[in-house]
């Protein structure tokens, strides 16, 4: 019982689930009611770090103190990576469960997770997202666009075989043992949890996809703050490569590379070369169809076809543009993009 030395291998494995918010008491209150509805009979602890928040969930948290063990707390602003860290350093458990305050969790959710670990122990995961039955038709067709095997080649969690999975702190799990050698999240953000997935595996540590381990992930909700997410992703990526340049890969450049194949498809109309554009009707096709048939709507379709167009323009563009200051004008991306980075 209680905190661990060494390895969790013949131990028994405490949950602290770990989730900062920010202004978001409403997802709160149904993420703590899926929370009470799982199906698990062993003791979990929940952390909550309100993020130096103006609306609290102070009063919806209240109302579960009779029904969870919740330990709540309030801090300064100082970002989601700090305020996961700051969870972790009050956790009383030994595996730490961070999730982000707007995802919803299936009843199964640790069952699956306890069960994975119990049979083949890693000291980080990561699990896929999915939209929940009630979730907006533009939500869902954000989440096939951002977990499509047409667009993002499965990388957040639909493969069941993969080489280094990269979990995302959506839905993520860290042994306090790699908490403490990592010393957690850095202070960029987005971005904060492939660099901490790859300082785990230069410190020897495993990760894996437990795929059933599945969350409810409601993202954005209107298409410009969509566009503002997957920009900034684009915005981080040229940077985790510049600190971590063994795992540059030439599939970061796709999107930009989509955007630019676009643009010259376009341009070909003028020269009656109709082929590229073809081609690129052909794969908006699949896309519709893919999604209209996974959510049986064709409204559904129609919107994952602006939803894919908005997330390759919007990392495109910005993936460039860091590229350009970070890697070609060698700028130092703390100064460079200020946005980026939450000061501790």
């Amino acid at each position: 019982m209680g905190f661990f030395v060494g390895s969790l291998f013949n131990m028994e494995i405490h949950f602290s689930f770990i989730i900062p918010v920010y202004n978001r008491p409403n997802e709160i209150q149904e993420l703590l009611e899926s929370m009470e509805a799982m199906e698990y009979a062993k003791e979990y602890e929940i952390v909550i770090v309100e993020d130096g928040s103006s609306e609290t969930s102070e009063e919806v948290i209240l109302g579960f103190k009779d029904k969870l063990s919740i330990s709540y707390f309030k801090k300064p602003n100082t970002g989601p990576g700090d305020s996961r860290n700051y969870g972790m350093s009050k956790a009383k458990g030994n595996y730490f469960v961070i999730l982000d305050s707007d995802v919803i969790l299936p009843k199964n959710y640790i069952s699956k997770v306890d069960d994975f670990l119990s049979k083949k122990f890693v000291h980080c995961f990561g699990g896929p997202d999915d939209a929940h039955e009630s979730f907006s038709n533009l939500q869902k067709a954000i989440s096939y666009s951002m977990t499509s095997y047409l667009t993002t080649g499965g990388i957040r969690g639909r493969k069941n075989t993969m080489g280094k999975f990269q979990p995302r702190s959506f839905n993520m799990g860290l042994s306090k043992e790699a908490f403490l050698a990592s010393e957690g999240f850095g202070n960029i953000h987005p971005g904060e949890d492939p660099d901490l997935t790859i300082r785990l595996w230069g410190l020897n540590y495993e990760t894996a996809l437990i795929p059933d381990a599945k969350v409810f992930h409601k993202r954005r909700i209107s298409w410009k703050k969509f566009h503002t997410q997957v920009n900034k992703f684009g915005l981080v990526r040229p940077i985790l490569n510049r600190w971590h340049p063994h795992t540059a890969k030439l599939t970061y450049w796709f999107p930009s590379m989509f955007l630019l194949y676009t643009i010259f498809s376009i341009i070909s109309v003028f020269f009656d070369w109709w082929y590229f554009l073809a081609i690129l009707g052909a794969y908006f096709g699949l896309i519709f169809f893919g999604a209209t048939i996974f959510y049986k709507n064709i409204t559904i379709g129609i919107q994952s076809i602006l939803a894919v167009l908005i997330q390759f323009y919007g990392y495109g563009t910005g993936f460039l543009k860091s590229y350009y200051y970070i890697h070609l004008l060698k700028r130092v991306p703390e100064k460079q993009f200020k946005a980026l980075f939450f000061s501790k």
